[in-house]
C-alpha cells in the first residue's frame, strides 16, 4: 500500500520545495512529455521555470501550485490558475500536471486531480479547463476525473523530442 498526500505549497514554503520540483519537471520533460518544454531539459532548467514562471505567480495569489508525495517523497505537481480575465470570474485552469516516470500510475495523478477540484471549489470556481497532447497517457485519466473534450487542435506543439508536431484535446470539467 502506498501512501499519497497532497499539498497546497503557501507562497512562504516555495524555496524549499525549488529543488525537487526541479528534479520532477526535468524528468518529466527527458520522458517526453508535451508541457512547453523541449529536450534536453535538466534539473536547473526544471528550477529555474518554477523560480521565474510559477512562484511569482503564487506569491501574487494568481496561481495555486499542489505538490504531491508518495511514501513522504514529493513525486507530482499540478498548478491551479485562478486569476483570469474579468469575464471569467468563474473558470480557472489546470496547467503543467506532472508526475515523475517513476511514480506514475500508482494514484498520484487521481490524487493531484482530486486536489484541484477541492481547490477550485474553494475558490468559488464551477468550470475548469486544461489542454493535453491528444492520446497522451493522461487524456484517460482527464477523463475518468470527469473532463469532457471540447475539441482537437491538429498540428498543435513540437514534441518534447523536437521530431514532430503534436494535437491538443482541450477538456473541461463543471464543478
Amino acid at each position: 500500500m502506498t501512501d499519497i498526500s497532497v499539498t497546497l505549497l503557501a507562497a512562504g514554503d516555495l524555496d524549499t520545495h525549488l529543488d525537487r520540483l526541479g528534479s520532477i519537471m526535468a524528468s518529466t520533460v527527458s520522458g517526453g512529455a508535451a508541457i512547453g518544454y523541449m529536450q534536453p531539459f535538466g534539473e536547473p532548467d526544471g528550477r529555474a521555470f518554477f523560480e521565474t514562471q510559477v512562484f511569482p505567480e503564487v506569491r501574487a495569489g494568481r496561481r495555486l501550485l499542489l505538490a504531491a508525495s508518495l511514501d513522504g517523497v514529493s513525486v507530482g505537481t499540478v498548478q491551479l490558475i485562478t486569476a483570469l480575465p474579468p469575464n471569467q470570474p468563474h473558470r480557472c485552469e489546470v496547467a503543467k500536471m506532472m508526475v515523475a516516470p517513476g511514480a506514475r500510475r500508482k494514484g498520484v495523478g487521481r490524487a493531484l486531480l482530486a486536489a484541484v477540484d477541492t481547490h477550485a471549489r474553494a475558490a468559488g470556481k464551477t468550470l475548469i479547463t486544461l489542454d493535453t497532447r491528444t492520446g497522451d497517457a493522461a487524456e484517460p485519466l482527464y477523463r475518468a476525473a470527469g473532463y469532457r473534450t471540447a475539441g482537437v487542435i491538429p498540428g498543435f506543439a513540437l514534441d518534447a523530442d523536437g521530431r514532430g508536431l503534436h494535437a491538443t484535446t482541450y477538456m473541461y470539467k463543471t464543478l
